[in-house]
Parts: C-alpha cells; sequence; structure tokens
C-alpha cells in the first residue's frame, strides 16, 4: 500500500514506518502472540490528524487500531497485517474548571497525571486502575477501566460526562459536556466508553472531579483459609461501603514478600486490605467494624492503622501484585466478576480449576465489587504447559458465567476473550452489538479482530 497519500494528509514526523518502531506497536501488555506488523504507526497530536487518517483507511478499506499507553490486558490494542496503529499518546492537553469541578483532557494523558493536575486545584479524580501511573485516560475511557476504589467511587463512565470521537468515516462528533445532569437525546456518550476502540477514536475526554479525598484509615487482616477470607468480605460489604477492599491470595503474598520484604505473613491463605475515608471520626468507627467482621471471620492476624504512610504502604503491596506473580513466569491474566454473594464459589473454584489442570493460579480481586483478578503462571516455550494454562483460562471464564458473572469487569474483551463473549451476552445481544457496530463501521475498519 502507497502511503505517500496520507503522509501527506498529516503534518512531518506523523506516521512511522520503521521497523523497529512498528515492532514496539504491535502488542499491548497482553502479548498477543498473533499479534500482524502495521503498515505504518500514526502518532496523533490533534483530533485533526484522526479525522484525516480515518477518512483516508475508510476510503482504502485500510483496518485501523486505535491504541493508548498500550497497557492493555485482553490484546484490546493488537496490530493486525497490513493496518494502521493510530496511537493518542501525544494528545495530553489538559484544562481544569475548579468551579464546576470539571477537566477536559487528551486521551494521551496517565491516569496518575490527571490526579496530580487536579489535586493542585484540591480536587480528585477517583477511578485507579493498579497501573495508574503508566495507563492513559484514553485506554481508560475505551475499556471502562476501574481499580481499587470502585466498590465505593465507581468505575470510569461514572466520571465521563462528555467526549470528542472520531467515527470510522473521519467525522468528528461532540457527546455531553461539562453538566453533571443532561438526558437530552440517547446517552451516546455512554456508549462510547468500554467501546474498546470499534466504535470510534476518542480524541477528548470532559471528566468530573470530586473534592480530595479525606484521609484514610486502613485495616490489614489475615486468614488462614480462602473461606474465611470471603465470608469476611461479604460481613464487610453487609455492613458499609468501604473505600477500599482488597484481596490477595498466598501465592500473590508471598511474591510480594519476596520483593518488599514488609513481613507479611507467607503461612496465610488470603490477606485483606480495607479502607475507609468517611469524615472525621466515622474513619476509625467504619475501621472498628471492618476490623471485627474479620476478626469474627477468623482472621489469623487483624489490625487498623489511622497513619496515612503505614495504610499507603499496604494499598502499595496490593497493587505490586501483579508485577511481582510475573516474576514467578509470564502470565495469562484474567478480569472475571461475580455477584459478591457467589465471590467464595469464583474464589475455590479456580483454585479447583488450576489443580485440575496443573497450573499455578494466583488471585488477586478488588473484592468489595466482585472483581477478581486470576493470574495464570506458564511457560510459552512448554506446549504441554501452555495448553493447560489456556485451558484454565477457558474454565475460568466458563465458571464466572455459570455464577453469574462476566468475563470482564474492567479490563475489556479485546481479542483474548471474544471466544466466551456470546456465552455471557446470548445471540441476540451479540446481533444488537454487530448492528450498532455495523451502523457506525459499516467498512470494519476499527479494531477487526477485537471483541465481535
Amino acid at each position: 500500500m502507497d502511503l505517500r497519500e496520507l503522509i501527506d494528509l498529516l503534518p512531518a514526523g506523523t506516521v512511522l514506518t520503521d521497523a523497529d518502531v512498528l515492532a514496539g506497536y504491535r502488542q499491548d501488555w497482553a502479548k498477543d502472540p498473533a499479534a500482524g506488523t502495521p503498515l505504518a504507526v500514526v502518532r496523533a497530536t490533534a483530533t485533526a490528524d484522526v479525522c484525516a487518517t480515518l477518512r483516508w483507511a475508510d476510503e482504502h478499506r485500510i483496518p485501523v487500531v486505535p491504541r493508548g499507553a498500550g497497557s492493555g490486558l485482553s490484546g484490546g490494542a493488537t496490530a493486525v497485517d497490513g493496518g494502521i496503529v493510530l496511537s493518542t499518546e501525544r494528545m495530553r492537553e489538559i484544562a481544569i474548571d475548579p468551579v464546576t469541578r470539571t477537566a477536559v483532557v487528551g486521551p494521551g494523558l496517565l491516569n496518575a497525571e490527571v490526579k496530580r493536575a487536579v489535586a493542585e486545584h484540591g480536587l480528585w479524580y477517583p477511578p485507579d486502575p493498579s497501573s495508574f501511573e503508566m495507563c492513559s485516560i484514553g485506554g481508560n475511557a475505551a475499556t471502562n477501566a476501574g481499580g481499587l476504589c470502585c466498590v465505593k467511587y465507581g468505575v470510569t463512565t461514572d466520571y465521563v460526562l462528555g467526549m470528542e470521537v472520531v467515527l470510522a468515516d473521519g467525522t468528528a462528533v461532540r457527546l455531553g459536556g461539562p453538566r453533571l445532569k443532561d438526558s437530552a437525546g440517547l446517552s451516546l456518550t455512554k456508549m462510547f466508553v468500554g467501546s474498546e476502540g470499534t466504535l470510534g477514536v476518542i480524541t477528548e475526554l470532559t471528566l468530573r472531579l470530586l473534592p480530595a479525598q479525606p484521609v484514610q484509615s486502613t485495616v490489614v487482616a489475615s486468614f488462614a483459609t480462602l473461606t474465611a477470607a470471603t465470608e469476611a468480605i461479604l460481613a464487610v460489604t453487609g455492613a458499609l461501603r468501604p473505600a477500599m477492599l482488597e484481596f490477595m491470595d498466598s501465592v500473590a503474598i508471598n511474591a510480594v514478600e519476596d520483593e518488599l520484604r514488609m513481613g507479611l505473613d507467607r503461612d496465610a491463605a488470603a490477606l485483606l486490605v480495607a479502607r475507609s475515608d468517611a469524615p472525621g471520626d466515622h474513619a476509625a468507627q467504619e475501621a472498628r467494624i471492618m476490623l471485627e467482621a474479620c476478626r469474627a471471620a477468623g482472621a489469623t492476624e487483624a489490625f487498623h492503622t489511622a497513619d496515612p504512610e503505614e495504610g499507603e504502604a499496604f494499598t502499595a503491596a496490593r497493587r505490586y501484585a501483579i508485577p511481582a506473580v510475573e516474576r514467578l513466569g509470564p502470565l495469562l491474566l484474567e478480569d472475571v466478576g461475580v455477584p459478591l454473594p457467589r465471590l467464595g464459589d469464583l474464589v475455590t473454584g479456580i483454585s479447583e480449576i488450576a489443580g485440575r489442570n496443573a497450573v499455578t493460579v494466583s488471585v488477586i480481586a478488588h473484592a468489595g465489587d466482585g472483581n477478581t483478578h486470576p493470574l495464570i503462571v506458564h511457560d510459552p516455550s512448554d506446549p504441554d504447559e501452555t495448553e493447560r494454562a489456556h485451558r484454565a483460562f477457558g474454565e475460568i471464564m466458563e465458571l464466572a458465567i455459570a455464577l453469574g458473572g462476566t468475563i470482564t469487569g474492567e479490563h475489556g474483551v479485546g481479542r483474548l476473550k471474544k471466544a466466551w463473549l456470546p456465552d455471557q451476552l446470548g445471540p441476540e445481544v451479540m446481533d444488537l452489538t454487530r448492528r450498532i457496530k455495523t451502523a457506525l463501521d459499516p467498512h470494519g475498519i476499527l479494531n477487526p479482530g477485537a471483541v465481535l
């Protein structure tokens, strides 16, 4: 394909074709082995660049894979042969309005950068994926990312008030805006959040902000059994809504302890880290309720701290769990969730699946909202182990669906999970999804192979 027309349409240096550069944009963090080799990478700097790229691609029927920071865990930003990778990493503008508590941001800004910028105005952007220091706001919106505090504050869609999005034919549209209440027309903004680049490319986001989060109180509890830990989770969520309620199993505990040397109980089957950010003395009161719930469920060790630094150290340990477990070997990462009453069945079921397939599966979780991240350790160079790991991957998703849950709570379907999507949604919803996709992208150029 002759790229000279595309190169002439865009500012100098926007279109990259160097083989080494292309190699760096073939895969996201999921490292999908089926990744293709793109014709070029377009590093857009403005909405106009995205419009021009998509008009050209639509005219020539060239597939386009939108990409943010490349931190996705489900293969949603996997390049396809002969396509374009359209990167928004250089779209980094931000404008903050403290009066309306909103921020208008470019999709290339990292989650952490948005948090720091709004904090200078005494404000807070709540969604906080564990990868918040490396994931982009555009990618967060594309996958409807969640995080540790979502049990109380919700996920990305709850903070997206508006956006600018470029459709497959290169048309830019504005949806929503800096209004906390707006019922005019269909809820199109919500439709694009979580659409994983299959319906359009997000070039700007209007985000809702909150006042700065109060100082938190933290409860840490260890358990000898998974059952005791899940009973404590249900007791806590039945009594109040914590600001955070996180879970780590024994594999994760030991992997983190190997790296951070925090004195975590290596013999524990599970560790819970819970936090309250209730105002004033209420935080300590909620911490006491959570502490009592953990002890009543049989915690072998449980304590409460009001020291912000000590509490943050345990939160950081939970955030570090995925890279720590990854040191044991390459990972297949899951993201399944279930209704809270079925959380115990999911966790014990995953343990049985791991044993049946003779693979190591570590489970970490945003336990307060039932969203788990099973981490399947495997050696890709060992065909037998790889087969067992992939079999376990599928069985875990089938288990989640059987328990009334979902194959993804916050990472997206991407390419790695789409085979199981029909089992969760059913034929009628799949047909409706395809009709929406066809209406907005009739030539099927946007992120082909993802989700559907």
